[in-house]
Formats: C-alpha cells, sequence, structure tokens
C-alpha cells in the first residue's frame, strides 16, 4: 500500500512513516526541502511540493492507499520556547493548513483511481475551554481563534468526500514524545529541579501518546467502517497539576514549585493559553469503533516514554 504523507517530515510524520515502513509499505512523504530533509526512517521516499498544489506529486494519488494530511505551520513555534501570535505568524498558520488541504483535494480530483482514505489531523482545541465538562465529538466549536482554524483546517480536505473518497478526522490533543513537541519543554523544570503546576494548576490538559497516534491513524486506514470524527485523546482526563506530579514521579523530580500564569500571558501572550486553558476531551467514537490505547494513564505513558 502506497501511503502519502503531508508534513511527513515533522515529529507525527516520521514516528507514523517508520511504522508503515516496517510493517511494509510504501511510504511519500512530501517536503517543502526534500534534499534538507534529515532523520527520516530509511526507506521513506521524500517528494518536494509547494504545501499549496498538487504540482510534481499529484500523479502519486493515483491508487495510494491513504493521505495523511498532517501539513501546517507549528502553532507553538518551531523553537524551544513558544512563539507570539503575532498577525502575521496567525495568518500562516490558518493559511498553511488551507493551502495543504487545497493541495490534497487537487491531488484526489485527478486521480482516475482515488485513494483509499483520507486522514486529516486536527486538533482539540476545536473545543471551547471548559474544565466542567467533557468534550465528545458532537461538542459545539469553540469561538477563538485555534476554534476557527481547526475548522478550517478541518474543511480543507471535506470536498475529497463528494469525489467518494472516505475521509476521518482526528481531533488530537497533546502529543507526548521525547523527540520533540510539548514534553520536553514541560520536562526541562522538572530536569532542574523546579518543576510543578503551570498557572492554577487546575486547567485540564488533553494528551495521547505518540504510540497512540500512530496506531490510531493505522487503525482508521486499516477499518474500512470508520469515518467522521474521531476525538485523539487518552482516556484519563488530567489537569495540568496531575499531570505534572506524574511527570515529577516518573523523573525522580519535585513537582511542587510553580509557574505563574501571568509570567506566561505577559511573556508570550495568546500563545500562553495553550498551557494555561484547556477543556477534558473524551475519544468517544474511538472507543466505540474497537480502538484500544496502549497507554490509557499518563503514568504509563510517560514510563514507556523514558524507560522508566
Amino acid at each position: 500500500m502506497r501511503v502519502i504523507i503531508t508534513g511527513g517530515t515533522g515529529l507525527i510524520g516520521a514516528a507514523l512513516a517508520a511504522d508503515f515502513i516496517k510493517r511494509g509499505h510504501e511510504v511519500i512523504l512530501l517536503s517543502r526541502s526534500p534534499k534538507a530533509a534529515e532523520g527520516l526512517p530509511a526507506g521513506a521516499h521524500v517528494e518536494g511540493w509547494d504545501a499549496r498544489s498538487a504540482s510534481g506529486w499529484g500523479h502519486l494519488a493515483d491508487g495510494a492507499g491513504a493521505i495523511v494530511n498532517l501539513a501546517g505551520e507549528n502553532i507553538a513555534g518551531s523553537t524551544f520556547l513558544p512563539e507570539r501570535w503575532t498577525d502575521e505568524r496567525k495568518k500562516r498558520i490558518l493559511e498553511s493548513r488551507q493551502n495543504a488541504g487545497r493541495a490534497v483535494v487537487e491531488a484526489v480530483e485527478a486521480a482516475a483511481i482515488k485513494p483509499g482514505v483520507v486522514i486529516q489531523m486536527s486538533g482539540v482545541d476545536y473545543y471551547p475551554v471548559d474544565d466542567r465538562q467533557t468534550m465528545t465529538e458532537d461538542s459545539p466549536a469553540a469561538d477563538s481563534f485555534l476554534g476557527k482554524v481547526v475548522q478550517e483546517w478541518e474543511a480543507s480536505t471535506a470536498p475529497v468526500e463528494k469525489m467518494g473518497v472516505r475521509r476521518c478526522v482526528l481531533r488530537t490533543a497533546i502529543v507526548l514524545s521525547d523527540k520533540g513537541g510539548v514534553l520536553p519543554r514541560l520536562a526541562l523544570p522538572f530536569k532542574l529541579f523546579a518543576g510543578g503546576p503551570i498557572g492554577g494548576g487546575r486547567q485540564p490538559l488533553p494528551w495521547v501518546a505518540m504510540d497512540d497516534v500512530v496506531s490510531a491513524i493505522r487503525f482508521m486506514i486499516e477499518n474500512p467502517q470508520t469515518g467522521g470524527v474521531y476525538n485523539l485523546a487518552a482516556p484519563e482526563a488530567v489537569t495540568n497539576a496531575q499531570f505534572g506530579r506524574a511527570l515529577g514521579k516518573v523523573l525522580g523530580r519535585p513537582s511542587f514549585v510553580p509557574a505563574p500564569g501571568f509570567a506566561f500571558r505577559l511573556a508570550f501572550g495568546e500563545v500562553a493559553q495553550l498551557l494555561l486553558e484547556g477543556r477534558h476531551v473524551a475519544p468517544k467514537r474511538l472507543l466505540e469503533a474497537g480502538f484500544t490505547f496502549q497507554y490509557p494513564t499518563v503514568e504509563s505513558a510517560l514510563r514507556h516514554i523514558y524507560g522508566r
């Protein structure tokens, strides 16, 4: 089976590519700088694209088993510390997702033999901030910058359904991996014996282990009865403080030094809401479909990641 991954040189894309290559599948990773792509799984084919059209790669969609659309500018930023959401960054965050989705639609439209499925990644920021209710796939969308970005991201590949192509949308929580993303940023203060809750610590922190992200995407591809929206978040709902205690326990470090929320907002502006606000998210449809999480609790996930 041929699997095409847009944004395939990122954290999730690299993990997904390694898994599919190990299983004997052909993996095509789309990159704007294919010659500069490093550290990718052996056996992955990297193709150049402009992140806005099917030019140069669209023919690969003909007869493909799946297209996984991960592409989009990193919301938190590519550096170790978060980057502020300036008006220009907000524009790039939104347009990068809209353009990538249109490119996927263009490729599918031109394919004589349509791909088996399009996996559209999304985020739990679709839902409003709420520390009392648990969000399921039927919960309403947030009227916020991130809420609108996620809605546009999901809508970007919706036209493939009218072409008869199955589509699954995965609203993904914070992905835990020691290879990048949020976890190394959260773990650093703990490693320096200065870890603790961020802000009040009562805000929900939806999460999911990288291995479960890869397994869920594979589950969607391999099960033709799946389709529509799925929350990709671990079953265990935790607050920021509970997550911090689990992280401190696994790392063997204290977890009582608070990081004041006002300092985060002062330093990073709106982007601070990624850690200072949250919502509880339930993987209702995933569980109903028969998916089993390998790491359903945050402690089990962290012990696996850190080998503790």
